[in-house]
């Protein structure tokens, strides 16, 4: 484990950007804390997590995929991609990591999604263990530890340091890049925080949510549930769970006419909008109750089933803390886990 002091980490920046792109989450004019790319004087948020997720630099939510030049009636095929650069996302919680381990088995699997498979080759992530949990957080209902996250590399910070520890190759080679400013150390003040966040974590309001009642092969038990109209009722269908969730995929595919070519692009989708998926004959889903339920028994149920047990949800409470009627998965879980009960 490496260490180093709080009041030498702008060095660290400035050092990493010397031969990186740097990204570190920042709070932006309005408050809202984001990840922007690094600049001499910029102030690293004290937030505990950013308003979006870090699935932006893998699955930005509006990417070009190819451009169509049209002459007369010639048609030349463009590739807009360019090669991307090496890039550091610095301060990455435990919830967003995990994320991309579900975005992972979605995008990286045959056929491969070469746009993401890019962008995940050339990002090295550097998480930052949670220290101060929210009362939106449940992160350890689906076996993620905030105190030891993933990624390339991990750091926690104390109120003098901040200390370093490689669990990849391409953390291993950060750890080189900033190894000037770096001392090695035994990480005993690093021992002492977990303890505390721990304690802290058992006291949160969703710190006894369990996910046992849910899982593959649930399907029939769930599907047919008299809850989801009660569930669903308020909902608006306005998709801000699903555009600030780290987990949800969906996208649609466009054509733009620049009146001399067509530019095709995709941009997130969501489940919970009335034309998700709509086709000639109309959307599957004519119901708010029933786009409402596939969101959920996706996340709950037919994500498992199909991952080995996998969840896809990582707890990260931006949907507890953005939803506009107060709906989230945890009332879902609630809800239906005391159905299950009874």
């Amino acid at each position: 484990m490496y260490r180093i002091p709080r009041e030498k980490l702008d060095q660290l920046f400035a050092l990493t950007a010397e031969k990186e792109t740097l990204y570190i989450p920042t709070d932006a004019t309005s408050g809202i804390a984001q990840f922007k790319k690094w600049n001499e004087g910029m102030k690293m948020s004290e937030k505990l997590k950013t308003s979006r997720s870090a699935k932006d630099f893998f699955f930005p939510q509006t990417e070009a995929l190819v451009n169509f030049k049209i002459s007369g009636k010639k048609i030349d095929i463009i590739d807009p991609r360019e090669e991307c650069e090496d890039f550091v996302i610095f301060g990455v919680r435990a919830c967003d990591a995990k994320s991309f381990e579900i975005l992972d088995s979605v995008f990286l699997v045959d056929p491969v999604d070469t746009y993401y498979k890019n962008r995940r080759e050339h990002g090295t992530i550097v998480t930052l263990a949670c220290s101060r949990p929210s009362e939106s957080c449940f992160c350890t209902t689906f076996d993620i530890d905030p105190t030891e996250p993933a990624g390339d590399v991990s750091a926690w910070m104390t109120d003098d340091s901040v200390y370093f520890k490689a669990n990849t190759e391409k953390g291993e080679k950060y750890i080189a890049l900033v190894s000037s400013l770096l001392e090695e150390t035994d990480g005993a003040d690093v021992d002492a925080q977990k303890v505390a966040t721990k304690e802290i974590l058992g006291k949160l309001p969703f710190a006894n949510l369990k996910k046992d009642a849910f899982g593959g092969g649930k399907t029939e038990q769930y599907f047919g549930s008299p809850k989801w109209a009660e569930l669903s009722e308020a909902c608006l269908g306005c998709g801000t769970c699903t555009f600030v969730c780290p987990t949800c995929q969906c996208y649609d595919i466009r054509d733009f006419d620049t009146g001399h070519g067509i530019n095709r692009f995709r941009c997130w989708d969501s489940c919970m909008y009335s034309d998700f998926t709509k086709m000639a004959h109309g959307n599957p889903r004519l119901s708010q109750k029933e786009r409402f339920r596939q969101r959920f028994m996706h996340k709950l149920v037919y994500y498992p089933e199909n991952h080995d047990e996998v969840f896809a949800c990582v707890g990260c409470g931006r949907c507890v803390e953005k939803c506009p009627i107060s709906m989230n998965i945890v009332k879902v879980m609630k809800t239906l886990g005391e159905e299950e009960a009874k």
